[in-house]
């Protein structure tokens, strides 16, 4: 016995709906693809700037993440980020070698910290301390595993 497959399903008697067709053509959809990508990765830049200036906001995790963005969205951004003096090494390490600089382990790592003891101090739940404990762990154990750049 053969199984078809058929992928038009009948909504009312007279009109029938493929499930394969999107109104939204291709192009258009990686069009606007892109487009979110760049806004993502240029967001991305801006909150890894704030980061280098405020000691609460980590910079090496936004600037991967706006690497990731430009290289599927816009390759001359991403040249642009990669020659930048300051942000270039950090996001080359971690692209050719999966590392990060001890500097930026320590900070990342004593941001978690002090932001688990700054909310902990601040709820004053051992619940909600729990949660939060359970919410940074993995973060927390990932930084500690990463190796170290030269």
């Amino acid at each position: 016995m053969e199984r078809v497959i058929n992928t038009e399903r009948e909504v009312s008697k007279d009109v029938t709906f493929n499930v394969n067709t999107c109104p939204v053509s291709p192009s258009v959809q990686s069009k606007a693809k892109i487009i979110l990508l760049k806004i993502t990765g240029v967001f991305c830049v801006g909150l890894a700037i704030l980061g280098a200036v405020l000691p609460v906001l980590p910079t090496t995790v936004f600037l991967i993440m706006a690497a990731a963005c430009f290289a599927k969205s816009s390759p001359r951004m991403q040249k642009k980020l990669l020659a930048n003096k300051t942000f270039g090494p950090l996001i080359h390490d971690w692209q050719k070698y999966r590392s990060i600089p001890r500097k930026a382990k320590r900070i990342a790592l004593l941001s978690i910290i002090l932001s688990v003891c700054w909310s902990a101090f601040m709820l004053q739940s051992a619940l909600l301390t729990g949660l939060v404990v359970a919410l940074v762990i993995g973060p927390f154990i990932f930084l500690v595993r990463l190796p170290l750049s030269k």
